[in-house]
């Protein structure tokens, strides 16, 4: 945690509201979202319990599970999650843009127009927590290697063609969540607690109903005494008035009414009174929908919070790395490619660490660029100065052939960058990509000038705009503002032996969740070795 961000913690507690860490969103908000609402039964990993899930606020469409231990009414309500969330994933797919480019052949050095399609948007997935979103990539690990009755050897339980397509979906943007900057699958808690900062633990942050507490108060209470009440207020049946977000449920909700109700459901089943069946799955169902809208009200609270805010500019940028993630992803499922592999090779695990750490570079530096606080925690730190130019002393470098514009900028500010004369600079928010080296910091005076390098023409004269003039308002920082790419790595046929040679054929993939609906078998999953591609 941050200087700036404690500091934001503590005006928190002392204000009784949470205080902003941002001045624009800093993530894509989708016009027709679709938000999902996970919850899972207690005490089985993976076991789903209900789903409520819409891209409409007041139609929530509802998805429950009255037994969670029956296999059969467990693969009907994966196959009714895939019938409402498969047309929402695929539709995006139709609508492209026609993008080209010229390749070079390195055989002979020719130059062909390639043709690509981009994906005009891409779907987005919001689910209140990070627990809903390792949930969801549970389900579809579970699911997309699921045998089909269209399979040669459907096994004892076949699915329906649409589970295990739902499984590679849900692996996608359950994998390109990892990527930071990404915003084809977000948690709520997440997208709040970057923009504003409470007066409670991040940890006490995960907890929907209070975070939004602390950020729009009830009028007459402070954040603290509404996240108190969102946390342990209950009702006269002593459940909670604002039950957890999911997965996991209440302890006192499932003992005390989700189990009688399940025991009264299988009660019912065990004599064959069908009417008497389904009239105790919709109690069921009545109970799930009571613990999950409060959370749905909230999750909707929550965008009209976000979408207040003005978005950053670098928004469109990252948002096109979605689309053309999507778009790979919808071509790979059209190619009839096979389902990610349960653990991925090696080459294919170092490129996809290599474009995290490359996009969270990206990621910082462009909410720097775009947001003045973002800005201030690296000025703090020393890894940036702003200030007012004071003076512009034109000087010109004659070592060469031609004499080039060195201009010599002193500016006025509290900031100390970290960095000895010479230092290499780089002005953020320029006309143009401009390098700059520190001259000097003078402390009594409060100045610091440097010289700029770069980003001012070929010509003599540097080209109108491109030298601050005093009394404007500038910024350099001493990190680079663009993310450098990575060393190349080999392709996955050259992996060395050292890191597991080749990796095998997909062949044996669908035979890792063969019959089951467990995790994979961890002896089996060296077998796997499609490569799973994150974006673009």
């Amino acid at each position: 945690m941050s200087m700036l961000t404690t500091l934001a913690r503590m005006q928190a507690v002392r204000s009784g509201r949470a205080e902003p860490l941002a001045t624009v969103r800093h993530r894509h908000l989708a016009e027709r979202p679709m938000v999902v609402l996970p919850l899972a039964a207690a005490g089985e990993a993976g076991a789903p319990l209900a789903v409520m899930l819409g891209t409409d606020r007041e139609r929530p469409v509802l998805l429950t599970v009255p037994q969670p231990l029956d296999r059969d009414r467990r693969f009907a309500f994966l196959a009714d999650l895939a019938t409402e969330l498969l047309p929402y994933l695929e539709g995006f797919g139709e609508q492209v843009e026609l993008l080209s480019k010229e390749v070079k052949d390195p055989a002979t050095g020719e130059r062909t127009e390639v043709v690509r399609e981009l994906c005009a948007d891409a779907p987005q997935l919001l689910v209140p927590g990070s627990g809903s979103i390792e949930f969801l990539g549970l389900l579809g690990r579970s699911t997309r290697f699921r045998r089909t009755a269209e399979d040669p050897d459907p096994g004892p339980y076949p699915a329906p063609a649409r589970v295990p397509l739902l499984g590679r979906w849900l692996t996608h943007v359950r994998d390109r969540a990892q990527v930071p900057g990404s915003s084809m699958l977000l948690a709520m808690t997440d997208l709040l607690g970057r923009h504003w900062a409470t007066g409670q633990s991040r940890l006490e942050d995960q907890h929907l109903g209070a975070l939004l507490a602390w950020i729009a108060p009830p009028p007459g209470a402070s954040g603290a005494e509404a996240a108190l009440r969102a946390e342990t207020e209950r009702d006269a049946q002593g459940q909670l008035r604002c039950p957890p977000a999911g997965p996991a449920t209440d302890p006192r909700f499932d003992s005390g009414l989700l189990a009688p109700a399940i025991t009264r459901y299988d009660a019912a089943r065990k004599l064959g009174d069908s009417r008497a069946e389904q009239a105790r799955e919709r109690d069921i169902a009545a109970l799930l929908e009571a613990v999950l809208r409060p959370t749905w009200e909230r999750m909707w609270q929550g965008l009209d919070l976000l979408r207040a805010l003005p978005p950053a500019d670098h928004l469109a940028e990252r948002w096109e790395g979605d689309r053309w993630s999507y778009t790979s992803h919808r071509d790979r499922v059209a190619a009839g490619e096979p389902p990610q592999p349960v653990s991925d090779d090696a080459v294919t695990a170092a490129r996809k660490l290599a474009q995290r750490e490359r996009e969270q570079t990206r990621l910082d530096i462009q909410e720097a660029l775009d947001d003045p606080l973002a800005m201030a925690e690296h000025r703090l730190a020393g890894e940036a100065m702003a200030g007012e130019v004071v003076a512009v002393e034109p000087v010109y470098d004659t070592s060469g052939r031609s004499a080039k514009p060195r201009p010599l900028v002193t500016v006025r500010t509290a900031d100390r960058p970290h960095g000895d004369p010479g230092r290499e600079l780089f002005r953020a928010g320029g006309p143009t990509a401009q390098k700059a080296e520190l001259v000097e910091q003078d402390t009594v005076a409060g100045t610091v000038t440097v010289r700029l390098l770069s980003g001012m023409g070929r010509k003599r004269e540097p080209e109108p705009g491109t030298v601050p003039e005093p009394g404007d308002r500038v910024c350099f920082t001493l990190f680079e503002l663009t993310a450098r790419q990575s060393a190349p790595l080999p392709e996955p046929e050259d992996t060395p032996w050292t890191h597991g040679g080749p990796p095998r054929g997909p062949e044996r993939q669908a035979a890792l969740f063969a019959a089951t609906d467990t995790t994979a078998d961890t002896a089996a999953a060296d077998t796997a070795a499609a490569v799973s591609a994150e974006g673009a």
